[in-house]
């Protein structure tokens, strides 16, 4: 399965073949996703992101954002991801209800960053 992270200000990162994915979710629990997974929408928070490839497992952290699963893999649209060490900033701390439709948009801005370089991230709607 592929991960794609997106966030404005940030160079896309990509994984492929991906054994599972770990992400904490706004409802207060963890998600495990496996390859054939569900389709999925859902919120996260400020968490690492773990996931496991060929080489073993790796984490870095994301601030909250979006989790899309879909069956060849998933996607994280995300206000900021790590960035060479450093923490990418790109919208400000705001109520859930403020943010979304601000991230949406930031979120469709690097989506077409992925698209210009060559990655699918799906549609943002």
């Amino acid at each position: 399965m592929q991960l794609l992270v997106l966030a404005p200000g940030a160079t896309p990162f990509q994984a492929k073949n991906v054994h599972w994915v770990k992400m904490q979710l706004a409802d207060g629990g963890g998600i495990g996703i496996w390859p054939g997974h569900a389709p999925l929408l859902a919120e996260t928070v400020a968490a690492p992101l773990r996931y496991a490839d060929e080489l073993g497992e790796h984490s870095f952290p994301l601030d909250a954002g979006i989790l899309l699963v879909e069956p060849d893999g998933v996607t994280v649209y995300t206000a900021r991801m790590a960035a060479g060490g450093e923490t990418v900033a790109a919208l400000g701390e705001t109520a859930t209800t403020q943010r979304l439709p601000r991230l949406i948009e930031a979120l469709r801005v690097g989506q077409q960053r992925a698209a210009d370089e060559g990655m699918d991230g799906g549609d943002v709607t």
